[in-house]
């Protein structure tokens, strides 16, 4: 179970490096690219099993991304194609349980990894007394078997999903309970999306916000952002920095010292 105090490295530094207190992430796109060869996947993996004629291929999907939330991308689908709104209240939790199930199964079977420098990053926030949480509109039951999975060696103090809010991204009731139970300020916390709607939601919480695209993503409008990469990038392969208005910088590695230049603005 999440959202219990854990053990790290350097606990006794909990306001984290000058002013840097904690980092809340965004899990999927964030974390791990799981929703092309992932989510995609399993929803189409779903239809088939309910012998429905829906197939999502990946630039159908792009599109539908632009909904946050499973059950509601679902249902807000099966309107588009005439299903009625009994028949949506019945089919659409139903295939969504499914396509967890199916996504789980993956999960366990090592089909999906963290994104390149995402283990970096969480090791020297964690290395430097950094609260390290996550804000995301995916399942509670999803979310925690990838991080588990994905990130076991990650102590991730406070986990929000989309099962303990009403309002979905970009609604920032995620980002505004994560804040609360991390005990932690606006001032002194930083937000790491991957989409517009993520970053409404990281900014309308008045957090500092960090994007790191995929292909999904690329051609979102960031404007808002305060730091904007292709990547976390690593050392040798650095990320592309599409835009950093705020001067952290950055030469294309997202790091500690990056992310904690972003509460020095503010």
């Amino acid at each position: 179970m999440r959202d219990q105090p854990v053990v790290r490295q350097k606990q006794d530094a909990y306001a984290g490096s000058a002013g840097l207190a904690a980092v809340v992430f965004d899990v999927d796109g964030t974390l791990v690219d799981s929703e092309r060869d992932g989510h995609r996947v399993a929803f189409n993996r779903a239809f088939e099993d309910f012998a429905l004629p829906y197939r999502w291929d990946e630039a159908l999907y792009g599109r539908l991304l632009r909904v946050t939330g499973g059950q509601r991308r679902i249902d807000g689908f099966l309107a588009e194609h005439g299903v009625d709104d009994d028949e949506r209240a019945r089919l659409a939790p139903a295939l969504h349980r499914h396509k967890t199930d199916i996504l789980k199964a993956m999960v366990a079977d090592g089909m999906i990894e963290p994104r390149p420098g995402v283990v970096r990053l969480l090791d020297e926030l964690a290395g430097r007394g950094c609260r390290l949480a996550v804000a995301t509109t995916g399942s509670r039951g999803w979310v925690d078997q990838l991080l588990e999975r994905v990130l076991p060696q990650v102590g991730f103090e406070v986990v929000v999903t989309g099962d303990e809010v009403a309002g979905r991204k970009p609604d920032p009731e995620a980002y505004l309970t994560a804040l609360e139970r991390l005990g932690t300020t606006a001032s002194d916390t930083v937000a790491v999306e991957d989409s517009h709607e993520g970053l409404v939601a990281a900014k309308s919480a008045g957090l500092a916000c960090v994007v790191v695209t995929n292909g999904y993503t690329a051609d979102h409008d960031l404007a808002s952002a305060d730091l904007v990469l292709d990547g976390f990038g690593d050392a040798g392969s650095p990320a592309r920095v599409v835009s950093d208005p705020r001067g952290t910088g950055c030469a294309g590695i997202l790091d500690a010292d990056v992310v904690e230049a972003l509460t020095r603005w503010r």
